[in-house]
């Protein structure tokens, strides 16, 4: 039975209001979305979870239907927004589970606030720096070309692209209730380019300096096509305490393709800490 979701508007400290969904009791665990992504990609985890836990699932800034200010962004300021979700809704450390740009948020707000986090579940993301490998030619060429299109259009252009090759066509019904969930609250174009261009800053520059000591599980695609997996190595080793697990044949939503699988992972993972 799915949990009641609740949710609530967190405001940051420069005063953007952020929604949040929160669902089940125990311990927290914080969501955190991708580019240009919101609440709605993280249903099938949070009902799986929220039956153990305390599930906490939040838009960043420009995505969803949180407020959509002008640019620019960074990933610091989305980690201290993370951060402005867990002081505002009473949680202690959480587990956090986050994905692409997500990542990058989840690495940042545990690197500079330790204490907010728990442990680490990094799905199809990457630390940056000189080992991270970018956003392929093609994906990005897709994107440019959408550029000048609404933001539906660019959703139905784009979308395909971050599932594995040929399974937005396999599963066509399955791809259009995610498509009709992205588009219930549609990225605006100008907050989803300030969303890429703060990811693109943090891949060229990395993480930074300083010790992760966290528990982290990486979960990682083979046939991801934004974030690619040779990622997952390098961000493995950066961290102090952290495992890879591969999906074969999955793409950069595998957490969408492969939910049972990711949330059996996830599930085993926070009741090891």
């Amino acid at each position: 039975m799915t949990a009641a979701v609740r949710s609530q508007t967190v405001q940051t400290v420069d005063g953007v209001r952020l929604h949040v969904e929160a669902s089940g009791v125990g311990e927290t665990i914080l969501f955190i979305q991708g580019l240009g992504y919101a609440t709605w990609a993280w249903t099938p985890q949070v009902d799986a979870l929220a039956d153990r836990a305390r599930a906490v699932a939040f838009d960043n800034r420009g995505a969803g239907q949180s407020d959509k200010p002008d640019g620019p962004y960074s990933i610091r300021l989305l980690a201290e927004d993370a951060l402005a979700v867990l002081q505002q809704t009473g949680a202690g450390p959480a587990h956090v589970v986050a994905c692409s740009m997500g990542g990058y948020v989840a690495l940042t707000l545990a690197l500079r606030h330790p204490r907010a986090v728990r442990s680490l579940a990094l799905i199809s993301t990457s630390a940056g720096g000189d080992e991270a490998s970018g956003v392929p030619e093609q994906t990005l060429t897709a994107w440019r070309s959408a550029a000048g299109v609404s933001a539906e259009e660019f959703a139905r252009r784009t979308m395909p692209l971050s599932f594995a090759p040929g399974w937005a066509d396999a599963h066509p019904s399955e791809f259009d209730r995610w498509l009709q969930a992205r588009l219930a609250h549609p990225t605006p174009p100008a907050a989803w380019k300030a969303q890429f261009d703060a990811s693109a800053r943090f891949l060229a520059e990395g993480l930074g300096p300083g010790p992760i000591p966290h528990p982290t599980l990486v979960i990682h695609g083979t046939e991801d096509r934004v974030v690619p997996y040779a990622n997952a190595r390098p961000l493995v080793e950066r961290l102090d305490d952290a495992r890879l697990v591969t999906l074969r044949g999955a793409g950069h939503l595998c957490w969408l393709e492969q939910s049972d699988a990711v949330n059996d992972l996830l599930a085993e993972f926070v009741a090891e800490i």
